[in-house]
């Protein structure tokens, strides 16, 4: 039995040890270049392209066949996908795990629709992970992974809406007032999987503390985080040190934003994940 663990570039997790992991990658869009969200893309260049840039940017999404590529040797197979209210690399998925089981009898293929980005869905393949090497079986690992995703959320603390503007996601005049006055956008990924702008706050350690105080609302008592940050590892640790000073055992990771979060991201921005009081 082979398992296979797979993801759109979102997640912003390429390997994981001891199982075949598969990163399928989304492309960023300007009217000059695409870049290509895999291991190889140089995220420095593109950030600095993208702050230069004039006119439309935009994203794509893997199609049906870069998903069936990705499935190709798998029996059993969980895919990861962004949230589906803000692309369509869920539906692409589900129709090639379709026409994977269709053409390959006996396997099975999990798409999951994160509602989420970034390091949410990485929440997700480590817990995948971590049960598939103790042998869970997949049928209970399909229903445990959607009940922990029940348990798993998503803030967000972003300096620049330069692109979620370009992309209709906050409207230009928000994304102008925070760019001129040092406003900072604290938000989470909503239940529906859209994104949801909670408080605008001026000031980097204020914002920091503001998107821990809405962790801690929504029920984060010492379990899983992960940090992602956009070139602003200073404001990463700054937040893991909050977080340790009530916490002091909770596993808090670090890492860089890929392509397409640090595309939405932008440079000084923070993505969370986390796991509340009741994740098992």
């Amino acid at each position: 039995m082979t398992y296979k663990l797979i993801a759109d570039s979102s997640a912003d997790l390429f390997t994981l040890p001891g199982i075949e992991m598969v990163s399928v990658p989304m492309k960023i869009i300007t009217n000059e270049k695409e870049y290509v969200d895999d291991a190889r893309l140089d995220v420095a260049a593109m950030v600095a392209d993208l702050r230069t840039v004039k006119g439309k940017t935009g994203t794509s999404c893997p199609n049906m066949q870069d998903w069936l590529d990705a499935f190709d040797g798998g029996d059993r197979i969980f895919a990861v996908t962004i949230t589906s209210n803000l692309s369509g690399s869920w539906a692409s998925c589900v129709q090639a795990a379709r026409d994977y089981e269709e053409s390959h009898p006996g396997a099975r293929v999990k798409v999951i629709d994160s509602l989420s980005a970034g390091p949410e869905l990485a929440l997700l393949l480590q817990k995948l992970h971590r049960w598939i090497g103790e042998g869970k079986d997949f049928d209970r690992m399909c229903a445990d992974i959607d009940t922990y995703m029940g348990h798993t959320h998503l803030s967000f603390a972003l300096e620049s809406l330069t692109n979620l503007a370009r992309n209709g996601r906050v409207s230009p005049a928000v994304a102008k007032i925070a760019g001129v006055l040092g406003i900072r956008l604290i938000g989470v990924a909503s239940a529906e999987g859209t994104l949801e702008p909670l408080h605008k706050i001026r000031g980097e350690k204020k914002a920091i503390q503001a998107l821990y105080q809405d962790m801690l609302d929504r029920n984060y008592a010492g379990g899983q985080v992960r940090i992602c940050h956009c070139f602003n590892l200073t404001a990463a640790e700054t937040l893991r040190e909050l977080i340790h000073a009530d916490f002091p055992n909770a596993p808090v990771a670090i890492d860089a934003t890929h392509g397409l979060c640090s595309f939405y991201a932008e440079q000084g921005g923070m993505l969370v994940g986390y796991e509340d009081k009741d994740a098992q």
